[in-house]
């Protein structure tokens, strides 16, 4: 049978970033499931606070110099990588001086929300898929963590959908606690159209809440996944009113429910 590949997209993960749960959860699932057969791939930005040479990153050249458009301005795209030998484990780093080279992650020093978290986010999500294009690797499940891969659903179920590295991909999207206050606005919605991924779809992420641009996700996965105890209730009820299927891990290392759930998804074997 052939292996089930698993693309992991998140905004952090440890031991490179740790600012919530999330971080923790994706550095161990894809270890585990990768110790069960499973094809793995990850990719997360390359914030500026995360050490170059502790964690010794290094360019790939062969995957940077494309340019990502977000709101009609060409930025281009470094992509680095990062190797965890005790867990043989690669990590891809998407890299923009613009959006990614300061010291703070989301907020400023004075814990306001940076205006343009919205350009942020799109740029990640445009550019994860072209990655992984680049890549010349198809997921068969593309699982999301975390807010500020909102737009990666969409993406995937609409521009992509025809595109041989994700035609068959399933999303699966993994619920946090992570609520901010601020907004990322309705420029969130405005900017996101790519390709047949247009205006009118991008309304369902609102006004760009926390709670609006989870539940525009929503409207593109095929999976989620309650990742923590505290999630919004109002999303898991959203989810379940829109027949998305619900799963509950029975704790962060419930890994044999986790593998069952990525084998739904295997890919048909082919006879000869």
């Amino acid at each position: 049978m052939a292996k089930t590949k698993i693309l992991f997209i998140t905004h952090e993960m440890s031991p490179f970033l740790e600012l919530t749960k999330i971080s923790e959860i994706t550095r161990q699932l894809p270890q585990a499931m990768q110790e069960k057969g499973f094809e793995i791939r990850i990719l997360m930005p390359r914030f500026g606070n995360i050490n170059e040479r502790r964690n010794r990153l290094h360019e790939v050249i062969r995957l940077s110099g494309l340019n990502i458009v977000v709101d009609n301005n060409d930025n281009p795209l470094i992509i680095k990588v990062a190797s965890l030998p005790a867990a043989r484990m690669q990590v891809y780093f998407l890299d923009n001086e613009d959006y990614f080279q300061r010291k703070k992650v989301f907020s400023d020093e004075h814990g306001e929300f940076f205006a343009d978290n919205n350009e942020r986010s799109v740029f990640f999500c445009k550019g994860a898929l072209e990655t992984v294009k680049k890549l010349g690797w198809s997921p068969d499940v593309v699982h999301c963590h975390g807010w500020f891969s909102a737009l990666v659903p969409a993406y995937v179920k609409t521009t992509y959908k025809d595109d041989p590295t994700f035609k068959d991909a399933k999303v699966m999207y993994s619920l946090f606690n992570e609520e901010f206050k601020s907004t990322l606005g309705t420029k969130y919605a405005e900017m996101a159209p790519e390709g047949s991924f247009k205006a009118e779809d991008a309304q369902v992420y609102g006004d760009g809440s926390y709670e609006a641009i989870y539940k525009g996700a929503l409207h593109f996965t095929d999976m989620v996944v309650v990742a923590d105890q505290n999630v919004n209730t109002e999303i898991v009820d959203f989810a379940r009113s829109k027949d998305i299927q619900v799963f509950e891990p029975n704790g962060d290392q419930d890994y044999d429910a986790f593998g069952e759930v990525y084998d739904q998804f295997a890919p048909e074997e082919v006879e000869a």
